[in-house]
């Protein structure tokens, strides 16, 4: 079990909120320094085709965006770093001018289908692609390459799976297509089956 990213989130103030509402504190001890992403966060990650990304902003605000692209467009390059390909967008660089003054960022994953969520900490580093044009090609798919303007690398710190409470399912338009298509090819069976009998 990761124990880093409590140990991050367990502050004073945490703590002196839990005890108010339940009486104590958690506790962690012995956490490391860091937790690595092992084969479950890589293949929940390998999934993902969207993530929110939080970054804090000079004046102290904390700003949440959305990113989005082909499942697995984040990458894990090893147990402890990921990346992806940050594409052009609305030209205000907002997480790309936070990064720079303050490097802390928090994921958070959804898979709303499955009610599952991995909420990570850590240090981004932004390149620009027109400087690494190699890294732009290992690191998106070749239809997006010419759309991407920055590399964005994450030291990943601590994670932690949050709980299935209160997450409403949702699901892609692949995904339902994928359900209802079925249902639909066996309700043309029937309907051409009833326009025989009526003929």
């Amino acid at each position: 079990m990761a124990t880093k990213y409590l140990d991050l989130m367990f502050t004073d103030a945490v703590c002196r909120a839990q005890a108010q509402y339940y009486g104590q504190a958690g506790k962690i001890a012995g956490a490391p320094d860091r937790d690595q992403l092992g084969q479950a966060e890589a293949e929940f990650i390998a999934a993902r085709d969207s993530f929110y990304l939080g970054s804090i902003s000079a004046s102290g605000w904390p700003y949440i965006q959305h990113r989005g692209g082909p499942s697995g467009f984040l990458r894990v390059i090893n147990e402890t770093t990921l990346a992806f390909a940050d594409y052009k967008g609305n030209r205000q660089l907002l997480t790309t001018g936070n990064v720079s003054g303050n490097d802390r960022v928090a994921l958070f994953l959804m898979d709303y289908q499955n009610r599952t969520r991995l909420k990570i900490l850590g240090h981004a580093r932004i390149e620009d692609a027109r400087v690494h044009p190699e890294l732009v090609g290992q690191l998106t798919d070749p239809k997006m390459q010419a759309a991407v303007e920055r590399l964005v690398f994450i030291d990943v710190v601590s994670f932690d799976w949050n709980c299935p409470k209160y997450i409403t399912p949702r699901y892609s338009t692949e995904e339902v297509e994928e359900y209802v298509g079925p249902l639909k090819r066996r309700i043309a069976e029937l309907e051409a089956q009833l326009h025989t009998v009526k003929s």
